[in-house]
């Protein structure tokens, strides 16, 4: 749609309706916005828009509401999204600040995100796929028991407890975790099991079993943590959010399976210029969500897009301000699993 008072009376339109709840008619475009053409043009312009399927008249003698359609030329159309107010930004730093680890990073952030956008958030974890080793720690814990502990560029931290059978030596454990970092710190972790394979030649014959040992806790470690999951918060929102009740059960089904979530995630991709993807209505493939729009985006660690956050809700939601917040939100977080 080229025409630029047709797409300004549907940006009107959608702005609207999404304020007001309520189907837009010519007379309260006319009230509301200063469009500079007689109400007759803004009749003959919904008309344009109803037939090329960017609005809809849900009931007869009944105003216009957007489309799937409509939403999508919206969205794609917004050139700047506008910066979060002060108030906003002091909010996101209050509840992300000071985390203690990655678990609560991202328990803030899908808090935050759900707080700001009044939607449904989500917020997947670091991918180890596309992880690194940042550091392995090796802590004696008394006796013949070992802490080995894994961490990510993500900040993501697995630990195994190892029993070894007999008292460990310090040195050995000193020499052992020197090693296991020369080797592996700053490796992706999907090559990781290569690189460590021939780690035990390094050794005396006596030590090479608890070498091995520590190893297969390594490799534990990376395995268990391949299981992708996300966190939620604000399920509640859409009772608040005038989806319809009718189909309100499929869609919290929907989005309690993490497979579907993580699929959906998964095939989003950020616009270069506004730095998040929308997806809305019904081009979503799982038929449950067809009544919902969905905005996320890439948060990074060491410039790497590690997983992606966002947020659920109605179609009829201010996308300008949503994408606005789950950019800004995706971009705090960035910043502080960077550090």
């Amino acid at each position: 749609m080229s025409d630029a008072r047709r797409l300004a009376v549907l940006r009107a339109i959608i702005e609207d309706y999404v304020a007001m709840r309520e189907p837009v008619g010519s007379k309260a475009l006319v009230e509301r916005h200063n469009l500079e053409v007689s109400p007759a043009t803004i009749r003959n312009d919904m008309a344009a828009l109803e037939e090329e399927g960017f609005i809809t008249q849900p009931h007869t003698s009944a105003g216009r509401i957007p489309t799937d359609k409509g939403y999508r030329v919206f969205v794609d159309r917004i050139a700047n999204l506008k910066p979060l107010s002060q108030a906003e930004r002091r909010a996101i730093q209050t509840l992300i600040s000071d985390p203690v680890d990655l678990d609560d990073v991202l328990d803030r952030t899908v808090r935050a995100l759900a707080q700001l956008t009044h939607q449904v958030a989500v917020v997947q974890y670091p991918s180890l796929s596309r992880s690194s080793v940042r550091h392995i720690e090796i802590v004696p814990l008394g006796g013949s028991r070992l802490l080995v502990v894994l961490i990510t560029n993500s900040g993501r931290i697995e630990q195994r407890t190892v029993e070894t059978g007999f008292s460990v030596p310090e040195d050995v454990v000193g020499e052992l975790r020197a090693r296991l970092n020369e080797v592996a710190a700053g490796r992706p972790l999907a090559t990781l099991a290569d690189r460590l394979d021939t780690l035990p030649d390094d050794f005396r014959p006596e030590d090479r079993d608890l070498v091995r040992t520590v190893l297969r806790a390594v490799e534990d470690s990376v395995a268990a943590g391949r299981e992708d999951k996300v966190v939620l918060a604000g399920t509640a929102n859409l009772a608040r959010s005038a989806i319809d009740f009718a189909s309100l059960s499929p869609v919290l089904e929907a989005i309690e399976e993490q497979v579907v979530l993580l699929r959906l995630l998964s095939e989003m991709a950020d616009d270069p210029s506004s730095g998040v993807s929308v997806r809305i209505g019904h081009e979503h493939e799982h038929e449950s969500l067809t009544g919902t729009s969905v905005v996320s985006s890439g948060y990074a660690a060491g410039g790497e897009v590690m997983a992606r956050l966002g947020v659920l809700g109605p179609t009829r939601m201010d996308y300008p301000t949503t994408m606005a917040a789950v950019r800004a939100v995706a971009r705090y977080v960035s910043r502080i699993i960077s550090a």
